[in-house]
């Protein structure tokens, strides 16, 4: 795929991109689903700003979390829901447990969670669907990072039958982070509410996405069977990958389904800022220090990302002598 992407620089370079109808109907081909269903933005973030600002009012949000979408309200505007156990694992049963008696018109679920990697099985979010419906609520769910899930079956909600019945739902997408491709700055919004999405567009710039975002998503399909693959060989190597941090004394590793790991210190000999100091100093290494995010007040924690064999066994190796 670079290599495509190079042999057409010059072009891309020197050429607008179509705009918002050709865009649409490219993103409607790469996931199968309606051009009226959906929307692309330059990045997912463009499209969360432009959802939470003008179509959503009271929001469940689950914390820790992706701070983009409660950055976008107001803090009087945000019910939050943290969960007391230590993993920060919730169900969908938790869920219902904690906003039946709030009163919000929009719930938002990261799934898989982000920065915790917590996942809510698919049947599972089927019910949470069921239950905002019933509720009135608005339910947004981003599934940026549900391709890296571990399980067998269903787990992605982009299909025209999930949304044409069910036009409370929202899911959003990033493309930057599925696929590894942030510099393209590609995310979709998807929802069977056509009206909805049809004022997206208008709200949005009509050049929002780039030449070579666009030829991105002309030529991924020939690139599918090589994604997918690659999705199996990261599922391997997260296993090794959390295999190996758990003989980094000073760290407790939390299970996910995301490409990334939370994980909390145990050692009161640095903090989280210390640590991400100390690996970007001495082996070049960057890490996510999680004491700037919400919720993080009861612990020293920092997300791991999962790279490939030999990033991750030096970021353990790293780590291993730094504990030393």
């Amino acid at each position: 795929m670079i290599d495509e992407v190079k042999s057409s620089f010059e072009t891309l370079m020197r050429e607008y991109p179509s705009g918002m109808r050709i865009n649409s109907l490219l993103a409607a081909k790469y996931f199968s689903v309606k051009q009226e269903y959906i929307v692309v933005g330059n990045g997912a973030a463009e499209l969360i700003k432009a959802y939470i600002e003008n179509h959503a009012k009271k929001i469940g949000v689950i914390y820790p979390t992706f701070e983009e979408y409660p950055n976008r309200s107001i803090k009087e505007n945000i019910i939050s829901y943290l969960p007391t156990n230590a993993d920060m694992h919730y169900d969908a049963n938790d869920i219902i447990n904690f906003y039946g008696d709030k009163n919000i018109d929009t719930l938002l679920l990261i799934n898989p969670d982000n920065p915790s990697g917590n996942y809510i099985p698919y049947n599972d979010l089927l019910h949470l669907i069921e239950w905002t419906k019933a509720k009135s609520i608005k339910f947004i769910v981003d599934e940026s990072f549900v391709d890296f899930v571990d399980v067998e079956g269903e787990f992605s909600l982009l299909h025209n039958h999930i949304l044409a019945n069910n036009t409370h739902l929202v899911v959003v997408k990033s493309i930057s982070k599925s696929y590894g491709v942030p510099g393209f700055r590609l995310g979709v919004l998807a929802s069977g509410d056509s009206e909805l999405i049809a004022v997206l567009k208008k709200e949005v710039a009509i050049w929002n996405i780039n030449s070579f975002g666009e030829f991105y998503m002309q030529i991924y399909e020939k690139y599918h069977k090589d994604y997918l693959k690659a999705c199996e060989l990261f599922r391997e190597e997260r296993k090794l990958f959390f295999n190996e941090l758990q003989e980094v004394d000073f760290l407790r590793v939390i299970p996910s389904q995301a490409n990334y790991f939370l994980c909390e210190l145990t050692t009161d000999k640095f903090t989280s800022t210390q640590l991400a100091v100390r690996l970007l100093a001495d082996y070049d290494i960057l890490i996510k220090d999680c004491s700037g995010k919400s919720a993080f007040s009861r612990g020293n924690y920092i997300r791991l990302a999962v790279r490939d064999r030999k990033d991750n066994h030096k970021l353990v190796g790293a780590l291993k002598s730094i504990g030393k």
